[in-house]
This record gives C-alpha cells, sequence and structure tokens, in this order.
C-alpha cells in the first residue's frame, strides 16, 4: 500500500484529505509544518509528499530545498491557496512534481497522485535494474601478454579514470565489450552502474525507445511508461555496443545527448538531463560508412577521443596458450570436472589454427575439446574435433571424406562389375 505524507498548518485540510486518500486506499501520515515534515521524513519513507505552501515555522519552499537532500526521489506536490504562476514555476524549479491550487480540484488531485506514483514505481524499477546490473557485471580478467594487450592495459590505466568518450574497434569475438567493462571498473564511475545496449540486436523501429525511454501511448505497444538505457546510466557508462548498426535517426539523438548531457523520451517534450559516460564500440570500418553515409561524421569525432583497437586472435597466437589453460580452468570447474591437461602438441597444434571468430570461436573449442576428450587433450583430439576457421578440414571431417569416397568407389566398383556382367550373359 502506498504511503502518502500531508503537510498543511490547517488541520481541517489534513482530515479532508486524509479521509479522501484512505478511501482510495492509501496509507495516509499527517505533520503541521515544515519542521514536522522533515522529521517524519527521517523516520519513515513515503512514497509521495503533498506539501503546502503557506506554513508557520518554516514554509513548503524552504522544506522542498530540504527534502531533496533527504528523500530527493519522493514525488513532491506542492499545494497553495495563494499561488501565482511564479510560485509555481518556482515550485516546479525546485523540483517539485506539480502544483495544485487550492480550492483543490478533487479529480485533477486523484490523477497527478496518480502520475507521481508512477514515476515513484519508475525510480524503484530503475534503482531494483542497477542493482541487478552492478550484481551481474563481473569485470574478467584480461588474459595476454602479447604486445597489443599489453598496450590496451596500460591505455586502460591511464584513461579508465578521465570521462573521455572511447571509441573500441576489432573483428567481432575480440574482447570489445571486455575492455569497456575495464575502463568502467577504472573510473570514478565503478559504483555506479555499466549499462550495455547491443544496437545491432535492436530493431531500428525501437531503438530510439531503448535508448532514451518512452511515454506510454506514445506508440503501438507502449503500453507503460518506460525507463531508457541513457537514464539507467546516469552517473554511470553507457557502452553502445556495435554503433555502426545504429539508425540515422537514432545517431541524431545520441550526438544531441552527448552535446547537451539531456535526452527527451519518446512522446515526451520535456528534457531529462543525464551525466553519462559514453563507450561504443563496433567491428564496421566507421571512416568507410562515413563515406557511404551510413553514419555521421559529427557523431564519429564525438565518440572518437580515445581510439583503441583491439587485436585479432591472428594477431596474437602467443596468447593462446594463456588463454586455453584459462578456459580449462573456468570451464572444467563450471562442470564441476577435475582439470584436464592439454598436451603440449595439443597446444601447437591450437595455434597453428586460423581463427576468425577470435576469443568466443576459441572458448567454444575448448568446451568441446574438454567434453570430447578422454583423460588428457591430445593433438589427436584437436585433430580430429576442431574445425579449423580458415577453411582445412579436421581430422573428423577428413575421415567422413574418406568414408565418403570409400563409398563412392565400391558403388563405382559395383557398376563395372554389373556391366561386364551383362556384356558375358550376352
Amino acid at each position: 500500500m502506498a504511503k502518502i505524507l500531508v503537510v498543511d498548518d490547517e488541520r481541517s485540510i489534513r482530515s479532508t484529505l486524509k479521509d479522501i486518500l484512505e478511501l482510495e486506499k492509501y496509507k495516509v501520515d499527517q505533520a503541521a509544518d515544515g519542521f514536522e515534515c522533515l522529521v517524519k521524513v527521517k523516520q519513515n519513507n513515503y512514497d509521495i509528499i503533498i506539501l503546502d505552501i503557506k506554513m508557520p515555522k518554516m514554509d513548503g519552499m524552504e522544506a522542498i530545498d530540504r527534502l531533496g537532500e533527504l528523500a530527493p526521489d519522493t514525488p513532491i506536490i506542492m499545494i497553495s491557496g495563494h499561488g501565482t504562476i511564479d510560485t509555481a514555476v518556482e515550485a516546479v524549479k525546485k523540483g517539485a512534481f506539480d502544483f495544485i491550487q487550492k480550492p483543490m480540484d478533487l479529480n485533477r488531485l486523484l490523477i497527478t497522485i496518480r502520475n507521481a506514483m508512477d514515476k515513484s514505481c519508475l525510480i524503484t524499477e530503475k534503482k531494483t535494474l542497477q542493482k541487478k546490473v552492478n550484481k551481474n557485471v563481473n569485470t574478467i580478467e584480461m588474459i595476454g601478454s602479447s604486445k597489443g594487450i599489453k598496450q590496451i592495459k596500460e591505455t586502460i590505466e591511464r584513461v579508465g579514470p578521465t570521462d573521455a568518450r572511447v571509441l573500441v574497434t576489432g573483428e567481432n569475438g575480440t574482447g570489445k565489450e571486455l575492455v569497456a567493462r575495464h575502463m568502467h571498473q577504472k573510473s570514478s564511475r565503478a559504483e555506479n552502474p555499466l549499462i550495455e545496449v547491443n544496437c545491432a540486436a535492436i530493431p531500428s523501429e525501437l531503438i530510439e525507445s531503448e535508448l532514451f525511454g518512452h511515454k506510454k501511448g506514445s506508440f503501438t505497444g507502449a503500453y507503460k511508461d518506460r525507463v531508457g538505457k541513457f537514464e539507467l546510466a546516469n552517473n554511470g557508462t553507457l557502452f553502445l555496443d556495435e554503433i555502426g548498426d545504429m539508425s540515422l535517426s537514432a545517431q541524431a539523438k545520441v550526438l544531441r545527448a552527448l552535446q547537451e548531457s539531456r535526452i527527451t523520451r519518446v512522446g515526451e517534450e520535456k528534457d531529462i538531463k543525464v551525466d553519462v559516460r559514453v563507450i561504443a564500440a563496433t567491428n564496421k570500418n566507421l571512416r568507410e560508412e562515413i563515406a557511404k553515409g551510413a553514419f555521421r561524421e559529427d557523431l564519429y569525432h564525438r565518440l572518437a577521443v580515445i581510439i583503441v583497437q583491439v587485436p585479432s586472435l591472428n594477431e596474437r597466437k602467443e596468447d593462446i596458450p594463456l588463454l586455453v589453460e584459462h578456459f580449462v580452468d573456468q570451464i572444467c570447474s563450471e562442470y564441476g570436472m577435475s582439470k584436464k591437461k592439454v598436451q603440449t602438441p595439443a597446444m601447437k597444434e591450437l595455434q597453428n589454427l586460423g581463427w576468425t571468430g577470435n576469443i568466443r570461436e576459441l572458448r567454444n573449442v575448448v568446451e568441446r575439446l574438454i567434453i570430447l576428450s578422454k583423460e588428457e587433450i591430445t593433438r589427436k583430439d584437436v585433430q580430429l574435433f576442431v574445425t579449423p576457421s580458415s577453411g582445412e578440414k579436421s581430422g573428423l571431417n577428413r575421415l567422413i571424406d574418406q568414408f565418403e569416397d570409400l563409398a563412392s568407389l565400391q558403388s563405382h566398383v559395383e557398376k563395372e562389375f554389373n556391366k561386364r556382367k551383362d556384356v558375358t550373359m550376352v
């Protein structure tokens, strides 16, 4: 049950509002002035505060300033019998959800309370999502000692603590999102959320709603107000993965958000101020996309303050033994198995393969070898169970081909034998 604090120096108004709101199934508490209001807010959590302006001891305008520190997320509805347009504007500037003049229209008050409750629910939902995101973001160690990885680690150490925007480039599966996570963890925003958005996975007609949120009824399927990723990432980091796949319309709005630190939900006109560090990633050549008219050059320059190029696995093959050992430990632990040894010839065989799927492909291969091999992973296991990305055929495929060739040869021999048999009979 939602809990409302009614603050007014007139007992009759407090009592009337209490009776009305309790009929609407709200739980109601009362305060006679600003001081009593602050005391109650320190002791209790309220979903909404209805606050009169003209009161003795401490008026509503002074109280709302203090409430901004004590209960910054609680919607406050200001009421007054002496209100003017200037008073209403000042109240909203101080953070009031709405301003209602006395004598109050009951229907308007109830509608305003319901709208304020919607806002309160959105704030609660946002906090819940942020907690889940923070809980699930476990920064994985960046494995490798190759020159390229060392340079990336050095860049993260220098750039991470700043608010500089970063563009991470590289092939699919190289670990671009891992770079973003390490950047976030090294920043002053590490205690706040890292929100990840895969721009390629979201339909172009929904990307703006996903990023900026939307108002209920703003389009078909918008059944309730929604908080966008920019708001969820407020005071934290927003990771825009595969930004090269974002529509030009969404690019324009992202550019505005970066320039002005403000966003607008779909279907609303009111701006929302946000403080977000943006890290973007792409597997595309954005210079080529700009030349084709598929990517905005001004957005590119906004994003590419720092560029981090993640090398492909084929460019850092000396890291493969470290990566394989890491994946063996990780996967055997997940399956509850004792650790399997990778024999040296097997490791060399893995290093000699071509990896178009990069780190992601290597992990899948290690998982397959752990499942299909016996006590240890041998070179023969690699030859049998791994299909190289380079197009060369694995031992298993070669065996299949041999069986197919043998079957074809047997069929050919049988046909020739039957032909000769027929000739002999004639």
